[in-house]
């Protein structure tokens, strides 16, 4: 979900070879992470340059609304047109819209790129939001990306509902009606809602004079997939819980639990109304990780956390990295964190950005350490949680 093709290489660049086992950290590395501030970068020089160990984890799928994603074709180059079209049941349901004013023949020329959601029950419909992510479109996708998870994560229930008659069709986000969409810059929504009727949910291109509901009644063609980005449709996981196998101990050294690289971590699959092939959302994007770990320290030491563009060296869009996530409290408090606060974006080892860092229990008793991601739009992929034991004293 960020610059064109990308996707079609990540598989590629995700079978890296295997190397040598991480370095011990050095004093001045432990230096280093301890004068970080969360969230900002640290050098981490020779640690993070090869095969780091695995700590094992299992998932699972958790209870969780029904989840659709529109990013395929992710730049959207006809004048007008449905970038994804599907059914949706009454409950909850997430969407996500990534999609990018591509039209550029005869001219480049301004968009509306919208949501809406069409009763097709018998009663009236009532919509009432859960979460809520809109930002303004841009070209600079990986703020985009990391600024849409961070409004997400924040986001509270809103108490008032909407009511949709049946038959009729109005815009999921206003915000998004109200937007001129340039050339190539991104349209990034985030919804999570709750509805009574069943439905069908259209993502649309159009021009600034027709809104979303009366550009439904006009337009027919539903531009087809190109296979080429995370892709579209309705998918079948939108919650994990992931948990470690076993009890991870300082005296172990640097380990790390890799997500979203389509080997350890799947794809989840769906479907695309009209298709009978299956669709897999490369990616994983929108889908919410909860992750825990427990851990102790029998040699007394503390535990970083820290991330890193792990692939910044297998292709062209792998440049930067950029995150959020939300982290249990350690030295800083509990909440929300993007990665890095401090830049844009992380770019190559020996770069690293500081997640968190954990005390060890008085007694070296267990522990539990939470996260809750989400692989982030535009941003490379896989995503490496590495656990680095360090000396606080």
């Amino acid at each position: 979900m960020k610059q064109p093709d990308w996707k079609t290489l990540l598989l590629a660049c995700i079978l890296a070879s295997p190397g040598t086992l991480a370095q011990e950290l050095k004093p001045e590395l432990t230096s280093a992470i301890l004068r970080t501030k969360q969230g900002s970068i640290v050098e981490l020089p020779d640690l993070l340059m090869e095969k780091i160990p695995d700590i094992a984890y299992r998932k699972v799928i958790m209870p969780g609304p029904q989840y659709l994603i529109a990013d395929d074709p992710e730049y959207i180059r006809v004048p007008e047109g449905i970038a994804l079209q599907e059914p949706v049941q009454p409950g909850a349901v997430r969407l996500y819209v990534y999609n990018v004013n591509g039209v550029k023949e005869p001219a480049k020329i301004d968009r509306r790129i919208t949501a809406v959601i069409k009763n097709t029950g018998t009663g009236n419909m009532h919509i009432r939001m859960l979460k809520y992510s809109s930002q303004k479109p841009s070209a600079n996708y990986y703020q985009v990306g990391k600024q849409g998870l961070a409004d997400y994560f924040a986001s509270k229930p809103q108490r008032n509902s909407r009511t949709i008659k049946p038959g009729q069709a109005i815009a999921i986000d206003e915000q998004l009606e109200k937007n001129i969409v340039r050339y190539n810059e991104l349209v990034h929504g985030f919804y999570e809602f709750v509805i009574d009727q069943p439905g069908e949910i259209s993502v649309i291109q159009t021009d600034l004079k027709t809104t979303g509901p009366d550009a439904l009644k006009r337009i027919t063609n539903i531009i087809p997939p190109k296979g080429q980005n995370a892709g579209r449709g309705v998918f079948g996981v939108s919650n994990y819980r992931v948990i470690a196998d076993s009890l991870y101990d300082t005296k172990n050294g640097t380990m790390e639990i890799v997500l979203a690289d389509g080997a350890r971590d799947p794809w989840v699959e769906g479907k695309m109304q009209g298709r009978p092939d299956v669709a897999a959302l490369a990616g994983n994007y929108g889908v919410m990780y909860n992750i825990e770990m427990k851990w102790k320290s029998s040699d007394g030491k503390g535990l970083a956390l820290v991330t890193w563009n792990a692939r910044s060296g297998n292709n062209q869009w792998c440049a930067g990295m950029a995150n959020t996530m939300v982290v249990s409290k350690g030295k800083f408090r509990e909440g929300i964190i993007q990665l890095p606060s401090d830049r844009l974006v992380t770019k190559a080892a020996p770069e690293a950005v500081l997640i968190q860092i954990f005390e060890p229990a008085a007694n070296g008793g267990e522990q539990t350490i939470r996260l809750t991601y989400s692989p982030p739009g535009a941003s490379c992929l896989p995503t490496p949680l590495v656990f680095i034991p360090v000396d606080l004293k």
